[in-house]
């Protein structure tokens, strides 16, 4: 009889950090102890808290360790599951709780996960992913069984609508409205298809790929909804080659439901067939959008095409598409099984639901988090990621990866929704959130999101290829102090024009991060092109290093890490002093940085 169970981290952040070696550690001592028949080990998705893997949960009483080592283990199957001591130097706890309290700490106790909703990641970090038995003790397929045996094609959509579900993709297009437009535009069309958008490339974004990792049944159980309610009757999942755990878990999911019968002809009895198969893509940023992302499945060069028309109307293969991306389809069974009402009432009255984030940057707790739209930045920084290490100050939070822009410290409290963002000159994005402090520069993030952009421009339209190319050349200027005033207004000239002209939404949102940047932080711009200083210390074409004489000891640790001799001694010596003192060369000084990390009496300053 199973009396414990130890549910191990698998998905890719703590799979990095060991935890397979971990798990192979916790089976050999568990069957060294004689537990095998009482302990079981469960391999799960992502728990959300990355910044602390290897994470390891034993129920029934969910306590929570953290950063466990294959050393570890021994400790934890000789004094939890065998004695009931809980070992506390490596419980995660959070919560404010007393050593003496430390039984009462699990996961849902720690200020990470009290705020959070989970909807979409429901089961991650609780089952077996490869273990369709778990995913259906979980109401897996019962959406699914719902729909085929009550439910007409028509009804399924006006739920989906009617719940306010909107793409999490980005754009935030209503789901229900695709659904429904790609069964009436052509009712006579002799095939469709449902696809999904794993492809995922925004930098920092990892939210599709944890669903993936941890729940993939949910998304097939989506799509055969999708395809049953628009009249399809095969699917793709377009999934990038990177998520090698992720493809290989939805493939396993795949063929487990086929064996099931919950995929390929006749399912549950009722006639309706669908099949479904994944295509890898090679990770071009591109084919995040939905007609690029079509061409690449139908095996040609992936660029976007021009719309209209529609996918609705043609898409894969010329026929009628629907294309969601898996956070979207990951409510889907949800709202089948709880009703449109249940979901409408998490959210804001625009923005339904909840929404994935992937914490990234400058903040304690990396990882996922899911809460309901509305929810306020400060909550997700301070509460749930638990402000910015160091006792820095916030400085900005970037969303939408390079198609989305900054959010300054003035608008810590808004409601994150689609509309708030778009209002303020961001956007929600798949979900990635980049967090800075006050030593990140805001012309060189900008920067840095405009020089992926232009590395994976595909080059089809004059507007993207030659437009971000010219101004990631004018962003270049100004992080070296070569820029004018002029420049600026030339700069948000052509972003504008690239905005208006670009093909598809990846050139079309590519100066956002500009733009957005220059709305609240113009000054750091003028300081750089005026002072030729940046506040923030971080361009190097515009650091100085200096040394403050009276406080250098002149023992010459400085001088021996300089690479390029710019460092000398002088014939100063300061009071108290025995040795003279060192000064920096700025002609020779190539403002590498190894003299600040050398000098133990802080007497070197950038500036």
């Amino acid at each position: 009889m199973i009396r414990a169970q130890v549910l191990i981290c698998g998905g890719t952040g703590c799979t990095s950090s060991g935890s397979v070696a971990i798990q192979e550690a916790f089976k050999q001592q568990i069957e060294a102890n004689g537990l095998a028949e009482e302990v079981k080990i469960v391999q799960t998705g992502c728990f959300g808290l990355c910044a602390l893997g290897p994470v390891v949960i034993v129920y029934p009483d969910g306590t929570f360790y953290s950063r466990v080592t294959e050393e570890d283990v021994k400790e934890i199957v000789s004094e939890h599951l065998l004695k009931g001591r809980i070992v506390e130097r490596l419980v995660y706890s959070d919560t404010g709780a007393e050593v003496a309290d430390v039984k009462e700490v699990s996961l849902n106790d720690t200020a990470f996960y009290r705020s959070q909703m989970r909807v979409a990641l429901r089961n991650c970090g609780v089952i077996n992913p490869e273990n369709i038995d778990e995913y259906i003790a979980m109401d897996g397929y019962a959406a699914l069984g719902k729909v085929l045996t009550e439910m007409t094609p028509e009804q399924v959509i006006d739920t989906i609508l009617d719940s306010g579900l909107r793409g999490r993709g980005g754009a935030g297009f209503p789901t229900g409205k695709k659904w429904q437009l790609a069964r009436v535009l052509v009712p006579d069309a002799d095939q469709k298809y449902v696809a999904c958008n794993a492809d995922e490339g925004d930098p920092g974004a990892f939210m599709d790929r944890s669903v993936l990792e941890g729940d993939p049944h949910a998304l097939i159980e989506a799509m055969a909804i999708a395809a049953y309610a628009i009249g399809a009757n095969r699917g793709f999942v377009y999934v990038r080659a990177e998520y090698p755990i992720a493809v290989h878990r939805l493939q396993i999911a795949i063929d487990q439901a086929r064996e099931y019968g919950l995929l390929g002809k006749d399912i549950f009895g009722t006639g309706f067939d669908f099949d479904m198969e994944i295509r890898l893509g090679a990770g071009a940023f591109v084919c995040g959008e939905e007609t690029a992302l079509m061409t690449s499945i139908e095996g040609n060069r992936g660029e976007p095409r021009p719309r209209p028309p529609f996918p609705a109307v043609k898409g894969l293969f010329g026929k009628p598409t629907v294309l969601n991306n898996v956070e979207t389809y990951a409510n889907v069974p949800q709202i089948i099984l709880k009703g449109a009402d249940w979901f409408k009432s998490i959210g804001t009255e625009k923005s339904k639901g909840t929404k994935v984030f992937a914490l990234g940057g400058n903040i304690e707790h990396t990882g996922l988090v899911e809460v309901p739209m509305g929810t306020t930045l400060r909550q997700i920084v301070e509460e749930i990621g638990g402000g910015i290490p160091n006792g820095k100050k916030f400085k900005a939070a970037q969303t939408g990866g390079p198609s989305g822009g900054c959010i300054p410290a003035e608008y810590l409290d808004i409601p994150i929704d689609y509309d708030n963002l778009l209002e303020i000159g961001s956007m929600m994005g798949s979900g990635g959130l980049i967090v800075m402090d006050e030593d990140s520069c805001m012309v060189d993030i900008a920067k840095f999101f405009l020089e992926f952009t232009v590395d994976e421009s595909c080059g089809k339209c004059t507007p993207c290829r030659i437009g971000t190319k010219r101004l990631l050349e004018m962003l270049d200027n100004i992080t070296k102090g070569k820029a004018t005033l002029e420049d600026l207004d030339r700069m948000e000239e052509l972003c504008y024009y690239i905005k208006k002209n670009a093909l598809c939404g990846l050139g079309q949102t590519a100066p956002n991060p500009v733009l957005s940047t220059l709305r609240y932080f113009r000054d750091e711009y003028v300081a750089h092109i005026v002072d030729k200083k940046c506040p923030a210390g971080v361009c190097k074409e515009l650091l100085t290093y200096s040394i403050i004489k009276d406080k250098c000891f002149g023992c010459g640790m400085c001088a021996k890490a300089c690479p390029a001799g710019a460092i000398t001694k002088t014939d100063y010596t300061a009071p108290g002093k025995k040795l003279p003192a060192y000064e920096i060369d700025p002609a020779k000084c190539v403002k590498c940085g190894a003299c600040v990390g050398t000098c133990k009496f802080k007497a070197i300053i950038k500036g």
